[in-house]
């Protein structure tokens, strides 16, 4: 895909056919790399957060600004990405034959501090995201984009040996016979290859749901409530995580329309842990920094990097 144009970029995330391969990702990412090295949009550094940045297209397409990008986890080069993403496929590899035993080695450990894996997934996401930003009428793409990243999580799970798969349940109600509550979960885990299948009818005690969203604005009330039903509704404890890329959004700040503000509604988030149930864990590929330096966040929400090395294989050795 070298040389290819931002309309090409454009059909490639509109294919709903591509995508099956972390390798179709790396694709389409470095293409987006490629073409942003080559045009050379306008680079717009934040005011407000200088570690985020925003890419605005020409005139030939409407000068359009792309979402804001951390570039503590952006890879801006081609070749960084190209040697990353390959560094990247390794340990997956490496974790699948070994699970959470490899983590204890050296080489790993190592690899772990340098945090290339967000930094991957983040810039894979994002590409895709800011050719998503290209489009006329945003709505054509975000619903695709945010289908992207639940297909992008799947994968990863995939390639260290899990089986993932989105699943439909239709719950029945208890006290009413003739009626059903029908849940789309975003994905489904479990290290148990011989339970974990699209007929399965509910959900199996080694099972793990998953919430897999770009944003938590406007949806993280909605997996605490899934949490809540499920365990209801089915008589037990049903494990619920949640997976997010990021929380911030492009807002104006003074005369400047390239600020950041943050989309994580830390209050609610707490009371929802208070009022209905404590969520299983939940992770960020770009943290807001209240989450590491908030003692209570703290305790509930983990990078993604850290669930991918530590907390999926705890949850799933049941």
């Amino acid at each position: 895909m070298t040389g290819v144009t931002l309309l090409d970029l454009q059909s490639s995330v509109q294919d709903k056919s591509a995508f099956n391969a972390l390798t179709d990702y790396s694709r389409l990412c470095e293409a987006f790399l490629d073409f942003v090295s080559r045009t050379q949009p306008t680079r717009i550094v934040s005011p407000t957060h200088n570690n985020y940045i925003f890419y605005q297209y020409d005139k030939k397409h409407g000068y359009k600004v792309t979402r804001p990008l951390n570039i503590d986890l952006f890879i801006e080069s081609v070749d960084d990405f190209r040697i990353a993403f390959d560094r990247f496929v390794a340990f997956l590899g490496d974790l699948r034959k070994h699970q959470e035993t490899f983590t204890e080695r050296e080489s790993a450990k190592q690899y772990i501090e340098t945090g290339t894996i967000n930094k991957v997934v983040y810039t894979i996401q994002q590409s895709a995201g800011s050719i998503g930003d290209s489009f006329d009428n945003p709505n054509q793409s975000r619903k695709r984009v945010g289908q992207l990243f639940e297909t992008l999580i799947k994968l990863i799970i995939q390639e260290v040996g899990l089986e993932c798969e989105p699943r439909t349940i239709n719950i029945p109600i208890p006290g009413y016979p003739d009626y059903e509550m029908s849940y789309q979960l975003d994905m489904v885990f479990s290290r148990n290859k011989a339970i974990v299948t699209a007929e399965t009818k509910f959900i199996d005690i080694t099972e793990i749901v998953g919430s897999v969203k770009t944003t938590s604005k406007d949806r993280i009330d909605k997996v605490f409530l899934d949490k809540y039903l499920l365990t209801k509704l089915l008589g037990r404890d049903v494990p619920v995580i949640a997976i997010f890329l990021h929380d911030v959004q492009r807002a104006k700040k003074g005369r400047s329309i390239f600020g950041v503000n943050t989309t994580f509604k830390s209050n609610h988030f707490l009371g929802y842990t208070v009022a209905l149930n404590r969520l299983d864990g939940v992770y960020y590929v770009d943290p807001r920094p209240e989450m590491v330096s908030n003692e209570r966040l703290r305790e509930q929400i983990s990078d993604f990097q850290t669930f991918l090395v530590r907390d999926l294989w705890r949850l799933s050795e049941g």
